[in-house]
């Protein structure tokens, strides 16, 4: 499927979460199945899962928002702790829309938000499914090359088309020549907005992000989530390691993991079929549990 192809019965609207308006994009009925984004440059919801959101609307209500900082959200994200605060505003959506539980896809940041809202408020996740999720083994050797690239994108001669396409190109895929050019220039619009550009979100009050505060593989809390977890890493991901996949495995007592060979850090892109499958493999789970008269 083209990538930049419209996908079928969505519908947008805005979200007021406290001070900020949330940009929502919906499709499908069902159990709600919430995908986060990934914080690279001109990220937003619907372009980073433009493969699989017909997919897993066919069996679920998928909700797919701009995280704030991103795409047609509110723009500012509090840079001493990025994840809490992007946890609060995305369960604080769901309060808003009076929904009690989801299941939450996280891709990156978005995944990085999704154990976030696992450990704050466990019973308002259904299932976690994590793509290269930051802030787990953080402190170890950072920064990977490809999260240096992202966090050099505002700096120096500033953004431009050349270093984003080498970070899409070279660090969020394994065959960069399949990332058609129309889709990397949308998201270099994207990455220019001016409120943007007066507040990118993934930089630091001095340039560098807060993020070795913050590891999830630290945090004595990860020991007591229940929630099923499906952990999906490509081997080549070159912005968080793979390595990541195992850490979460060791400290999470209901975690499966699988790894997609010859693949970067956008499994849900570069291998979207397989995504598709897994993730709606995996979620089923949970309605045969429910159904299961053993269930308590």
């Amino acid at each position: 499927m083209d990538t930049l192809s419209p996908i079928r019965a969505m519908s947008q609207r805005t979200v007021q979460v406290g001070a900020r308006q949330i940009y929502l994009t919906e499709a499908g009925d069902g159990p709600v199945a919430l995908m986060l984004h990934g914080g690279g440059p001109g990220a937003s919801g619907v372009s980073n899962y433009s493969k699989n959101i017909d997919a897993l609307a066919c069996q679920y209500r998928v909700l797919v928002p701009d995280m704030p900082g991103y795409g047609k959200s509110s723009k500012g994200l509090d840079r001493g702790d990025p994840f809490g605060d992007l946890a609060t505003s995305m369960l604080g959506m769901l309060d808003a829309l009076g929904i009690g539980r989801a299941h939450v896809i996280g891709n990156s940041l978005g995944g990085a938000c999704a154990l976030r809202m696992a450990l704050e408020r466990p019973t308002a996740i259904g299932r976690l499914v994590l793509m290269g999720p930051g802030g787990v083994d953080s402190t170890r050797q950072l920064p990977t090359p490809g999260l240096k690239r992202l966090l050099n994108y505002y700096k120096g001669e500033g953004p431009t088309l050349e270093k984003l396409t080498t970070f899409i190109r070279g660090d969020l895929t394994y065959d960069g020549s399949q990332v058609p050019e129309a889709m990397i220039r949308e998201r270099f619009k994207a990455s220019i907005d001016p409120e943007v550009m007066a507040s990118p979100p993934l930089l630091g009050p001095k340039g560098i992000p807060q993020f070795r505060k913050i590891d999830f593989t630290r945090d004595p809390r990860l020991e007591s989530v229940q929630n099923p977890t499906l952990v999906l890493w490509g081997t080549e991901d070159k912005v968080n390691r793979p390595s990541g996949a195992q850490s979460l495995q060791r400290r999470m007592p209901n975690c499966d993991v699988y790894l997609f060979s010859k693949t970067g850090h956008w499994v849900q892109w570069e291998r979207a079929d397989e995504f598709n499958a897994a993730v709606l493999a995996f979620l089923e789970q949970d309605d045969v549990a429910a159904r299961s008269p053993h269930t308590r």
